[in-house]
């Protein structure tokens, strides 16, 4: 038992059981295809129930399954068995409500799609290798939605576009003088 509460996958599926975003951190499914059976098995398990108006907790293959539909889309966030479910809950609700703010609450199908590069850098901010990062949506959003560089920033702070970018300006200042 780890003593760090860990995610083993966030899973963003439409209302078809298809993917939209998913980011797994273990190696519980090797291939793309298990994956992809995967989520739909836990679609097909979950579709049927009313996970509108808050997060519901499911037990599948020894795995704690916490998930909210909206709309048309389903946000799943799955942990091991021995994980605390109320973790696993903030998590997804973080993940949701991060989303939502970065979508301007209109949270579909369609507008997902054409802001996934922000939902995956959400999942990013939130879980790395499978350990809690952050699950206050407001910090989560902030940071995946600046679009000011700002070079003076240490790398940590930066996102990944952020500093390529600093390191291209660094390279090319150095290769002026």
């Amino acid at each position: 038992m780890n003593l760090c509460p860990a995610v083993k996958n966030i899973l963003l599926l439409d209302s078809e059981g298809n993917r939209v975003a998913s980011k797994f951190f273990t190696d519980d499914w090797p291939t793309n295809k298990a994956k992809e059976a995967f989520e739909k098995a836990v679609f097909t398990k979950t579709q049927k129930t009313n996970a509108r108006t808050e997060a519901e907790i499911t037990m599948f293959e020894d795995n704690i399954i916490v998930y909210k539909f909206v709309q048309d889309l389903h946000f799943f966030v799955t942990g091991g068995e021995d994980e605390n479910e109320m973790i696993l809950a903030t998590v997804l609700q973080g993940f949701f409500d991060a989303v939502a703010i970065l979508l301007r609450d209109n949270v579909d199908k369609r507008e997902a799609l054409e802001n996934l590069d922000l939902i995956l850098l959400c999942i990013d901010e939130i879980v790395d290798g499978g350990i809690i990062l952050e699950t206050d949506a407001s910090s989560i959003a902030s940071k995946v939605s600046t679009n000011s560089i700002d070079s003076a920033a240490p790398l940590s702070e930066q996102t990944l576009s952020q500093a390529l970018t600093t390191a291209r300006e660094h390279l090319v200042r150095s290769l002026l003088q």
